[in-house]
């Protein structure tokens, strides 16, 4: 049985040690059951907890995540009037001239299968709101 010390991840350089343990029993290939493995596993859940407050992932825009699930579906604008409404309507939205109403977000998802979380505004998006109205 191999003596392994984990210790917390508190600075950018303990990070980047843990990083490089991270990379050296990743390519042992430890199976799981294996002290290596829950090492590895053990270490990368105190990677992922540090990266979540030092390197945290911000929430995407809804409408930037729907140009490219239009993008990546070969969608045009009046592909979307059946989710959205009229065609001036989906422009509004596209140009950030309007929000998604509950209809709009509820027939992307289950239309597009778009995530709600990803549609549904968040409350940090309130000041663009009344920027826009």
């Amino acid at each position: 049985m191999m003596e392994i010390v984990i210790t917390p991840i508190i600075s950018e350089e303990d990070y980047q040690k843990t990083l490089e343990k991270i990379d050296s029993l990743l390519e042992k290939n430890p199976q799981q059951g294996t002290d290596e493995y829950y090492v590895l596993d053990a270490l990368t859940t105190l990677v992922q907890k540090y990266e979540e407050v030092h390197y945290p992932v911000p929430d995407p825009d809804p409408i930037e995540y729907l140009k490219f699930v239009m993008e990546q579906r070969g969608l045009k604008p009046k592909d979307l009037v059946e989710y959205i409404g009229p065609k001036s309507r989906v422009s509004e939205i596209l140009n950030r001239k309007r929000y998604f109403t509950l209809d709009q977000v509820y027939n992307l998802w289950k239309g597009l299968n778009i995530p709600l979380d990803v549609l549904v505004t968040r409350g940090k998006d309130i000041e663009k709101r009344k920027e826009i109205a």
